[in-house]
């Protein structure tokens, strides 16, 4: 007994579409081979009376009405083997029979009112005496167009009955077992599917429960071998996730440490007295620059949070581009003095590059673009900043430096959320994540480029200003 699931319901289904297509040929089967039987009977009856009707004339005149013999020679003249030659007269009533045992009544069958009417007539049914299964052809002997006498062939459909219903039961059996193999073959079939499935649940089952170190082992194929792949890359990355936020953790809290340390460090030691006023000064500065880079990684992670809630809220208005990333490169140009890289801005849109969006998230994304490129290009190299008119009315920023680049391996994961290339360089590994939906919600893209030892390219995609542009507040969707 299959048990209730997917592999009862194929093994159902398989079950039920055989049996009533095997049912269905069965009976067709049935009713062809029987007409088949019952028409070659007709047929060879049919025949032979259109010969005896035929010869009927020619008999006559070698044979005298009158003659005792009369019906006798008839009869010899025109029986047929295995079946029963009677001749009738207009009335029904039987002249001459080749049964021993004649009829006591004239015949009231449906082929003798047939035959009258000068057509052949043909009756299927049971003899009142011996209520035995039998068909009767009548045709009616005519001289001179009217008709003189009816011949009538009965013949036994009691044998024809039995092979008919041979045949049928070795059909029936013929069924029982092709259904019976392809029941067999449903069941090997439902197994094939169901033993992986069941295999895909209970490691489903080990993921669900936290060990993500299980892995479906099989080489399934179809889409049972896409699913069993998927929930491994499913726990894969969710391992590579846990890593990346256990990483995140260590570092935001060696990031908020830090700076916590100098600000108690100094507060405490302001607090005891004793500084002349440039210490003083020195310390206080050093607390308040602490304290904006414990400002700036709470709002990093305020942001994020928002956007992975659906809760960023856009300002849209006109941003010029080429002013934006003016202003972007006087906010970090003290920070590329320091390690003496030349900032540059060629615009090469000939001609107004305003778009619609909200002015100071752009410029959160390209300060988090051009800082993460200053932070990793060599001293005294430079960075180049290129706006561009690209197709489909959108305009084009990319950031070049010919810093240290990213490898290939880590090219495709910088922009994923909490990954960072090197842990020791600071950072929450949020801003390029940040970045990338920022770009995404004002319906542009973020591609990175980069070659190890070469440098990267940052490029950002956006759609100019059209007449139909919103703007005001909106929410992200």
């Amino acid at each position: 007994m299959i048990k209730k699931g997917i592999g009862r319901q194929i093994v159902l289904h398989y079950f039920i579409v055989v049996f009533v297509t095997l049912f269905m040929v069965e009976v067709i089967f049935t009713l062809a081979i029987r007409m088949y039987y019952y028409d070659t009977i007709y047929n060879h009856m049919s025949n032979h009376s259109m010969w005896a009707s035929d010869y009927f004339q020619k008999f006559v005149r070698l044979n005298a009405e009158g003659d005792p013999d009369y019906f006798t020679e008839m009869l010899r003249t025109f029986e047929l083997d295995n079946t029963e030659l009677m001749i009738l007269d207009r009335s029904g009533e039987v002249k001459a029979s080749t049964n021993a045992f004649q009829a006591d009544k004239a015949i009231q069958t449906s082929d003798v009112p047939q035959a009258l009417a000068g057509s052949v007539g043909k009756w299927i049914g049971r003899q009142t005496a011996t209520g035995e299964l039998v068909m009767a052809v009548s045709r009616p002997l005519q001289i001179q167009g009217q008709t003189q006498y009816i011949v009538r062939y009965v013949t036994s459909m009691e044998s024809v009955n039995s092979k008919l219903l041979n045949l049928t039961f070795m059909s029936i059996a013929v069924s029982a077992a092709v259904l019976a193999l392809v029941t067999l073959f449903s069941i090997g079939l439902a197994n094939s599917i169901v033993r992986p499935i069941n295999n895909i649940r209970a490691v489903s089952a080990q993921m669900a429960r936290g060990k993500f170190d299980a892995r479906i082992k099989g080489n399934y194929r179809y889409e049972l071998g896409e699913l069993a792949s998927t929930l491994n890359y499913m726990a894969e990355e969710i391992v590579r996730s846990n890593q990346i936020k256990d990483d995140f953790i260590s570092s935001i809290s060696h990031e908020l440490r830090t700076p916590l340390t100098g600000i108690k460090g100094w507060s405490e030691t302001l607090t005891s007295g004793g500084f002349d006023p440039e210490e003083t000064k020195i310390g206080m500065g050093i607390i308040a620059k602490e304290t904006d880079r414990l400002i700036g990684l709470v709002e990093e992670i305020l942001d994020f949070s928002k956007l992975q809630s659906n809760e960023m809220k856009l300002v849209i208005g006109e941003v010029n581009l080429k002013e934006l990333l003016q202003e972007t490169m006087l906010n970090v140009w003290a920070k590329a003095e320091q390690k003496q890289i030349q900032l540059k801005l060629e615009d090469k849109t000939e001609g107004s590059s305003i778009i619609s969006g909200d002015g100071n998230r752009l410029k959160q994304v390209f300060l988090n673009v051009v800082d993460n490129a200053i932070k990793f290009s060599h001293e005294q190299s430079w960075i180049h900043l290129v706006i561009s008119r690209v197709e489909n009315e959108r305009v084009r920023v990319e950031v070049i430096d010919t810093g240290i680049g990213i490898s290939e391996e880590y090219l495709n994961k910088v922009k994923d959320r909490f990954f960072q290339v090197n842990h020791q360089g600071g950072g929450t590994g949020l801003g390029l994540a940040i970045s990338q939906q920022l770009v995404e919600l004002h319906h542009g893209a973020m591609e990175i480029q980069s070659e190890l030892g070469v440098g990267t390219t940052v490029s950002v995609t956006l759609p100019l200003l059209n007449d139909s542009a919103p703007t005001g507040t909106q929410t992200q969707r």
